[in-house]
């Protein structure tokens, strides 16, 4: 059983407490951390945002969400109640600074606590509120604050809050929030390379001939149709996700698990990334658009539909990246995602290269290189794919078997969800999982270029149908180096 400890008693200050993000994650993981015993019941939870609400009509905002968003094995009603009843509301507004005066008020009486300030609000408000925060002197040595993502559109912009933060909060106080990295099978990575010989040594491309990172949705855009067609899935998800998983497969080992040591060497690896450029961008890029289709046989309208007007915001997104490093070359690493696609998945495939040399006939079977599955969600685990005896007396024949690691099974718990783990580790104050402001402008520096070709081409985002894995330029992609997607979800390798 996962040992659960206590973090210190906090104050969390949740501005944008409104949001589609506080209501479906923020507030369901802070009442299961409550629930566990984690967070102590003398913490507080102090929800901000511009809409005017009473106290119990946000409370009651929350207990819906609650039964919404958490399944019924996590809630309990008597703690629901409970959780509710302890939460404060205060409308203010982050700009202006009008109502701050509560809020105040609320942190004044415990000054001595962890003091987080979460910011769920688009980027462009985390300048003037942080300035408000100095403004109403609220910041302590043990304040904290936390930045979603996508942290600008751009390098210019990332830069630009980057300034206005840290003018404001020192670099040690800023936790820039990517939930990917709080997936329990997101950090085993660490623990399968570093704390496995068998895999470190395997680590390389003498061994590897290529990796694939996956993260397919089957949803649209829902809510959030207006924020989304501004960014688009290469800012949305490449930016960040992807490109966060990629550092964490490539890096080298760190001097230790101190939290600058591992992010140093994850900075390495974005700065080695190999430039797109506009000549690669049409071989080495696909991006996409879905249409109408069906899913689990439903039928789904288009991007466009959604929109009510036609758009050149991508949905999907196929990118061929390479990493300039000495372990690395010749491994070409394929990242995708998208929305709408056939099936909820995020998985990074570790392809091994095949046997130099068979020494069974052909009819025996026609061998198949090892393949390492790193499954994040759903069932997060570990397959490894090896070539093995078909039992039996009837001679020498092989096939494909699995080794399959599920963590629920093998370890009997259900894992907490990222935002779980993540909100606490910012009460620790544990920055290991979280961006540091060079990361964040390295990713942002090889993205640019290929946002940059896209919006000069007159090129439209190839369509695909929702339902599918992506446009058929995506196979290409992959295809004209002799390569395949891993797609095999079906047969239970996914």
């Amino acid at each position: 059983m996962a040992q659960i400890i206590p973090v210190k008693v906090f104050d969390m200050v949740v501005f944008g407490a409104t949001g589609d993000l506080t209501l479906r994650k923020l507030m369901p993981s802070l009442y299961l951390r409550f629930r566990d015993g984690q967070a102590p019941a003398e913490s507080r939870v102090i929800a901000a945002a511009r809409t005017p609400l009473s106290e119990e009509d946000y409370r009651a905002k929350i207990a819906d969400a609650l039964h919404t968003f958490l399944d019924e094995s996590q809630r309990d009603e008597a703690l629901i109640r409970q959780f509710c009843a302890a939460l404060r509301y205060v409308a203010l507004d982050g700009v202006s600074g009008e109502g701050w005066e509560r809020l105040v008020d609320l942190l004044a009486t415990e000054p001595e606590r962890v003091r987080v300030f979460y910011l769920a609000t688009a980027p462009d408000l985390y300048g003037p509120i942080c300035r408000n925060i100095r403004k109403f002197n609220l910041i302590t040595p043990l304040s904290r604050v936390v930045l979603e993502k996508p942290i600008g559109h751009d390098l210019a912009s990332a830069r630009a809050i980057n300034d206005e933060v840290g003018a404001i909060f020192e670099e040690s106080q800023i936790y820039r929030i990517d939930h990917f990295l709080g997936k329990e099978t997101v950090q085993n990575l660490m623990a399968l390379r570093f704390a496995n010989a068998i895999f470190e040594r395997l680590w390389n491309a003498d061994v590897i001939d290529h990796v694939q990172i996956t993260v397919a949705e089957t949803v649209g855009v829902e809510g959030r149709a207006e924020y989304y067609d501004k960014t688009g899935a290469l800012r949305e998800m490449v930016q960040n996700h992807l490109l966060q998983l990629l550092c964490l497969l490539a890096m080298e080992p760190p001097v230790s698990l101190d939290p600058n040591a591992v992010r140093d060497e994850k900075l390495k690896v974005l700065r080695a990334l190999k430039p797109i450029g506009r000549a690669e961008v049409g071989s080495h890029t696909v991006r996409g658009q879905y249409v109408h289709g069906a899913i689990d046989g439903k039928p789904v309208p288009g991007y466009a539909t959604e929109m009510g007007r036609p758009s050149r915001t991508e949905t999907f997104v196929a990118l061929k990246a390479e990493v300039h490093a000495w372990r690395w070359a010749g491994v070409p690493f394929y990242l995708r995602t998208g929305k709408r696609m056939a099936q909820k998945v995020s998985e990074v495939v570790v392809q091994f290269r095949n046997v130099p040399l068979s020494i069974f006939p052909p009819a025996v079977s026609d061998l198949e290189p090892n393949k390492l599955v790193i499954r994040l969600q759903p069932n997060e685990g570990i397959l490894l794919k090896l070539m093995t005896k078909d039992p039996g007396p009837g001679g020498l024949r092989l096939r494909p078997a699995r080794l399959d690691i599920s963590f629920q099974k093998a370890f009997n718990i259900v894992y907490p969800e990222a935002y779980e783990r993540l909100l606490m580790d910012v009460v620790r104050g544990n920055p290991t999982l979280f961006m540091r402001r060079d990361e964040v402008e390295a990713a942002w520096r090889w993205i640019d270029p290929i946002i940059e070709a896209w919006a000069d081409s007159p090129d439209l985002p190839r369509p695909y149908p929702a339902g599918s894995w992506g446009p058929t330029a995506a196979i290409a992609l992959i295809e004209r180096d002799g390569r395949t997607w891993h797609e095999d979800w079906d047969n239970g390798e996914g």
